[in-house]
């Protein structure tokens, strides 16, 4: 398998807030709170931005394999591509510098 240059974000954020609102309507007074939480959660992902989501997953992916060092250095790069191997050079950079872009 080769090197991927393509990154796909596939967001489905919309059709569990809706299943959400839906599981809301017919809520018990002891489940409302939770789910009213579970919605504004949803919703304010949904509204990230696509940057943001590639970000957001970055920093994830670099905390899984332990990276804790300068998210701009080289060897944040080195330390994505560990995690996720298919990537290539130019999209761990590209995906690195989302995640400098979008601190959270």
């Amino acid at each position: 398998m080769g090197k991927s240059h393509n990154i796909v974000l596939i967001r489905d954020a919309h059709v569990v807030a809706a299943a959400l609102r839906q599981a809301l309507d017919g809520a018990s007074a002891e489940t409302r709170p939770g789910l009213e939480r579970a919605v504004t959660i949803v919703e304010s992902t949904a509204a990230a931005t696509e940057t943001q989501v590639r970000g957001h997953w970055v920093r994830s992916r670099l905390a899984d394999v332990g990276f804790s060092g300068d998210l701009t250095s080289v060897a944040a790069v080195k330390a994505l591509r560990g995690a996720e191997p298919g990537l290539s050079l130019l999209a761990a950079v590209r995906l690195r510098d989302d995640a400098v872009a979008h601190p959270e």
